[in-house]
């Protein structure tokens, strides 16, 4: 059994800043953390920064140069270090992981979401 917990969201103001973090838990061995997305109500599921499968990164373009995404050697850990944030970046911020295992292979791996809210 894999989970991803995701923490480190809350209430800013805008031009301020949160580092969200995520964790894989249970059988770790199995999946690999790759990035983030994020969900504003009412609208779709959308990447915010990720890991290729090559170890290069991904950022939607409206974070670039604001966000940053990190991950522990071990690809079990990464984090979302988020400057000068904006309302519309308010969001729930979810965790995303691979299965790596033979029996769980290319399998999608979501958190349960943790909320960002940008306002003054």
């Amino acid at each position: 059994q894999v989970s991803l917990v995701e923490s480190g969201g809350g209430l800013v103001q805008p031009g301020g800043s949160l580092r969200l973090s995520c964790a894989a838990s249970g059988a770790i061995r199995a999946v690999d953390v790759m990035g983030w997305y994020r969900q504003a109500p009412g609208r779709q599921r959308e990447l915010v920064a990720t890991f290729t499968s090559g170890g290069g990164t991904n950022y939607a373009e409206s974070v670039k140069g604001r966000f940053s995404i990190s991950r522990d050697s071990g690809k079990k850990a990464a984090h979302l270090q988020m400057n000068n944030l904006k309302p519309d970046d308010t969001a729930d911020y979810y965790c995303h992981g691979v299965g790596l295992a033979p029996h769980n292979r290319g399998m999608d791996y979501w958190g349960k979401g943790t909320l960002v809210t940008v306002s003054s």
